[in-house]
């Protein structure tokens, strides 16, 4: 066994375990396992002055190295990028003070650039250097290492905080809430404005209010209506994948999850992205009262407002609060002021946009576009049985283009 890299290893650990800014890196399993397989390391080592190797098992040495080796497999089998990932993700002191803005200490400043040095030695350890230390002939597994500097990267992660965010919001453009704080979408809807046909118009108005914000100018609250499968969440989605690397991020509510909003605003409160709050398929009965917590967050009323979100919603209700003809001639005595309630909501929002349903030409120029996309000939027959499917399948919509043509390209 190589006793000088043992006792090089022995000084990372360590290091590692005088940690302070990073201290969280002592809590995964990560640093358990290389502390484990260090120390019986050192065991065997100091035993075998008085034993010799050949009367000792080196059975529980390589069990803790090859549970190391996959732990690091779990992210990718890179040890270097482990690292780099768990550093760029810490909520740690530093990373808050940076971001509320408060004067760092020198010695912060001076803590961090001796934990990042740390980091980066453990970071470029490499298997072959530890099997050297493991009396053992037989397969052990190795891992990779690249030479990504990892204060470098850290130092570039500070400075373009407001673009590409950190820890999961550099990874994530969706997400939902969950306990007063935001759970990310892994596998969200990737779908992008080139891949949207039709309404032009409309979705470039939503487009310029996302840019906007993006730009950190004065952006608006956006309602989008209209008949079903036009487009509206998608055109939402598109947008906020479109500014992803101006650091716009989406946040997915449903209308039961209103009342976690003023907490989930604290939680980004000091955050430096740009979020669109989405409700899809907004609407209310008339006796529910969900639809306060978001009238008094577009009045600014629940909380103090922060100016890096903005609400998009969308609706296939004009007023959003389902109304009838007992709500319109009931019993109340002021009732043309709950008629004014029940349709005030959807004027708080800034932008109004109105999706309806496409007439035949747009119908038709959609179906084609479409085809073009999935490599469908366009002929009077295709479109003649688009026409067919849309009148059989409810009425035309994009939604309802591109399922015929996805049938279509199955067909082929």
């Amino acid at each position: 066994m190589g006793k000088t890299m043992v006792k090089e290893l022995m000084d990372l650990d360590i290091k590692l375990n005088s940690l302070s800014i990073f201290r969280v890196l002592k809590d995964t399993s990560l640093f358990t396992y290389f502390h484990w397989m260090i120390s019986d390391m050192l065991v065997r080592e100091e035993d075998a002055e008085s034993v010799g190797f050949d009367t000792l098992s080196v059975g529980e040495t390589v069990g803790a190295y090859s549970t190391f080796v996959n732990e690091i497999y779990k992210e990718g089998a890179n040890l270097t990028d482990y690292i780099a990932r768990f550093t760029q993700s810490d909520e740690n002191s530093y990373l808050r003070a940076k971001l509320s803005g408060q004067q760092v200490s020198p010695s912060l400043e001076e803590a961090l650039d001796a934990e990042l040095d740390i980091l980066q030695e453990f970071a470029h350890l490499t298997s072959d250097q530890v099997k050297a230390c493991i009396d053992y002939d037989g397969f052990l597994p190795s891992w990779d290492v690249s030479d990504t500097n990892i204060k470098t990267a850290y130092d570039h992660m500070l400075a373009n905080l407001s673009t590409k965010g950190y820890g999961m919001f550099s990874r994530y453009g969706s997400f939902v809430p969950g306990d007063g704080c935001l759970i990310p979408i892994v596998k969200a809807d990737p779908i992008t404005i080139d891949k949207l046909y039709g309404y032009e118009l409309e979705r470039n108005k939503v487009l310029a209010n996302t840019k906007a914000l993006a730009e950190g100018k004065a952006a608006a609250n956006v309602l989008l209506y209209g008949d079903a499968g036009t487009g509206k969440s998608s055109t939402i989605k598109a947008c906020a994948n479109a500014f992803f690397d101006s650091g716009v991020r989406l946040v997915q509510f449903n209308k039961y999850q209103l009342s976690e909003i003023p907490k989930i605003i604290e939680y980004l409160a000091d955050n430096p992205l740009k979020f669109i709050f989405f409700i899809d398929d907004l609407s209310f009965s008339p006796n529910d009262d969900d639809y306060c917590y978001l009238k008094g967050i577009l009045e600014g009323g629940v909380t103090s407002y922060s100016d890096n979100i903005v609400i998009y919603a969308t609706t296939n209700r004009r007023h959003i609060i389902a109304e009838t003809f007992e709500s319109r001639m009931g019993n109340d005595v002021h009732i043309n002021d709950t008629m004014q309630e029940t349709m005030s909501l959807s004027a708080r929002f800034g932008l109004n946009i109105t999706f309806s349903k496409p007439a035949k030409e747009l119908y038709l120029e959609i179906v084609s576009q479409l085809a073009d996309e999935y490599n469908v000939p366009v002929d009077y027959e295709l479109l003649r049985r688009a026409e067919a499917f849309a009148i059989r399948g409810g009425g035309r919509s994009p939604r309802t283009a591109k399922q015929f043509i996805q049938q279509v390209a199955v067909e082929a």
